[in-house]
């Protein structure tokens, strides 16, 4: 598939011709999905009936048993024959997965269609990432909707990534075919103020005819109006229930998304207590690593959780399937119909919502788990060598006061994992280095693109409790530079310069040795190994963060490593760039006394 949404490779005529013609009998179909329950997300209606289709279309939704000419017949007996889902808004770099790689996992999972915003990829190459991407894209059975990045970096002038997307920029790639729109517009403070970046690169979008997708995490009252005013036209990043429901009242389409669980019921029950469940509600995975991506699943995941939860099965399919599809203006997908692309999941029942079968454009993808055939191979070669900085020592990762004399100091520090606020320590200075009192840790970003000095910015943690060993990745939201946490400057050392030496990835050290590693080659972000293989490796980072690190759920988690520097959020994060803080764009100095 090529993810083209103008969609012109379905106005063949003599293919609509050939699925008018089998609908009214004159011409077999080509496959006939038979004995199944239809989940009609139109209506609401579970109603029994056979598929026919022809070529990439459904020809045919009628009465069960009432045709049984086709070339292949896909037994579809006691299950339940619902779209293909469609995944809003997601990164494929969180499950630190090739496209091809990534496409072989979640099409047995009943995803055919995901909306892909490359600004990891972007972050580190720039235009040249994201036309990867979309060249990594074609041709798969997972139909891949690839957005433009516009937070390339996401906060500008907090932080120095690998590139640097502008109006021009934005404007290049909504001229590609292969792009649907502007992906998620993190830079929420240029929008309200009117920066000349976010009016340039939101000025493209809506110029453009093409989706304008948001990030408003935090965002209430006016601040979300105006949001939405400006022309953004969706957001994923929730922190309640009634947050939701705000969202959805200010006329956003809300991307509920599945990597936040603990939100979900209450979610859920916020909806169960409206009239109805709005047409405006999405669904999406947003960020999947890939052991739970290989053990539990994407989308599918999420609709059994949004199910056990107490959302109507029907519901929940209408989100994953209709729902998104006129978001993306897509009416050849998201509905079991005539006339519609044949992108269909069986499912076994609809309460575990086990996959039977799958079907990407009218071909028999996946049954039972499984690919029916194997991927084409990369038509374009992985971008690697993205490590752009040399070893570093320990005494890079001692914190320090440069010309400060030996004494007390106080020093700005953050506090907190996913939702941070400024502290301060006191503490002194001996030989030169900060003293870390019990309980403080340290942080540390070095740039590694190549477009600034090396040297590891460095700050003190508060509440992520003592470290006894060192953790280090190049998966760092969103500038993606090389991020380091520990206490002793010798095991984060030995974990930075494991991932210099593998190209960009996972790292775990103790006692000055390295004790997990996971490479991740493809721009310091992704693997080509296969899938199983990616996740045992992850798997055993973790396992060895376990070892290091005191967890608190559900914010000081591991997930909180990836995005502890995205700068855009407000509190303070540290970059390459310092101490910052997105919600009032300043850069704070270390010292405070």
């Amino acid at each position: 598939m090529t993810g083209d949404p103008t969609r012109t490779e379905l106005v063949d005529p003599a293919e609509r011709r050939a699925a008018v013609d089998a609908a009214l009998g004159r011409r077999p179909f080509d496959v006939l999905v038979a004995g199944g329950t239809v989940v009609d997300v139109a209506t609401g209606e579970l109603r029994e009936a056979d598929v026919g289709i022809v070529g990439r279309l459904i020809a045919s939704v009628h009465p069960r048993g009432a045709r049984a000419d086709a070339a292949r017949i896909v037994d579809a007996a006691g299950g339940f024959v619902a779209p293909g889902l469609i995944d809003s808004h997601m990164h494929v770099e969180s499950s630190m997965m090739t496209p091809r790689v990534y496409a072989q996992t979640v099409l047995p999972q009943g995803t055919t269609t995901v909306v892909w915003d490359p600004h990891e990829v972007g972050n580190v190459l720039g235009l040249e990432g994201v036309r990867w991407a979309i060249a990594a894209s074609r041709d798969l059975p997972l139909r891949v909707l690839t957005l433009a990045p516009s937070c390339v970096p996401s906060a500008p002038g907090l932080e120095l990534s690998g590139a640097t997307f502008d109006g021009p920029e934005m404007r290049e790639m909504l001229s590609w075919p292969e792009i649907a729109g502007v992906a998620e517009v993190m830079d929420m403070r240029g929008v309200l103020d009117g920066s000349a970046r976010m009016r340039a690169i939101v000025g493209e979008g809506l110029a453009s005819g093409k989706l304008v997708c948001g990030h408003a995490r935090g965002l209430a009252g006016p601040e979300l109006e105006a949001y939405a005013a400006a022309g953004v036209g969706s957001d994923h990043e929730l922190v309640s229930a009634e947050d939701c429901l705000a969202k959805l009242r200010a006329g956003l389409t809300v991307e509920l998304r599945g990597s936040h669980d603990y939100l979900l019921p209450d979610c859920v029950a916020a909806l169960n207590a409206l009239p109805m469940v709005p047409q405006t509600l999405t669904l999406c995975t947003d960020d999947v690593f890939p052991d739970d991506l290989v053990d539990k699943g994407g989308m599918v995941d999420l609709l059994r959780r949004l199910v056990r939860y107490g959302l109507a099965p029907t519901q929940a399919i209408r989100a994953a399937t209709l729902n998104a599809a006129m978001r993306l203006k897509r009416d050849d997908l998201g509905l079991v119909g005539p006339g519609r692309r044949a992108d269909i999941v069986v499912f076994d029942d609809l309460a575990t919502l086990g996959v039977r079968h799958v079907l990407a454009d009218g071909e028999l993808a996946a049954s039972a788990g499984r690919l029916l055939s194997t991927l084409r191979p990369d038509p374009v070669a992985a971008p690697t060598a993205t490590m752009r900085l040399a070893p570093l020592a320990p005494d890079d990762f001692a914190p320090r006061v440069p010309g400060r004399a030996d004494g007390p100091v106080r020093l700005n520090a953050i506090r907190g994992a996913r939702f941070t606020a400024w502290s301060q320590v006191e503490t002194r200075i001996e030989a030169g280095r900060v003293v870390l009192p019990d309980g403080v840790s340290v942080m540390a970003m070095a740039h590694r693109h190549g477009r600034g000095p090396a040297t590891p910015a460095l700050a003190l943690l508060e509440d992520w409790g003592t470290f006894r060993g060192a953790f280090a990745t190049t998966v760092s939201h969103d500038s993606h530079n090389l991020a380091v946490f520990g206490r002793d400057p010798a095991d984060m050392a030995a974990a930075a310069n494991a991932l210099i030496a593998c190209g960009g990835g996972m790292a775990v050290a103790k006692d000055g040795k390295v004790t997990a590693l996971l490479p991740l080659p493809v721009c310091g972000l992704l693997s080509e190994d296969a899938p199983e293989a990616i996740a045992a490796g992850f798997r055993a980072v973790k396992a060895a963060c376990d070892d290091i690190a005191e967890w608190k759920p559900p914010y000081r988690v591991f997930k909180a490593f990836v995005g502890a520097s995205l700068a855009c959020n407000a509190g303070p994060h540290l970059t390459d760039l310092g101490l910052t803080d997105g919600g009032t764009g300043e850069i704070r100095p270390a010292v405070v006394a």
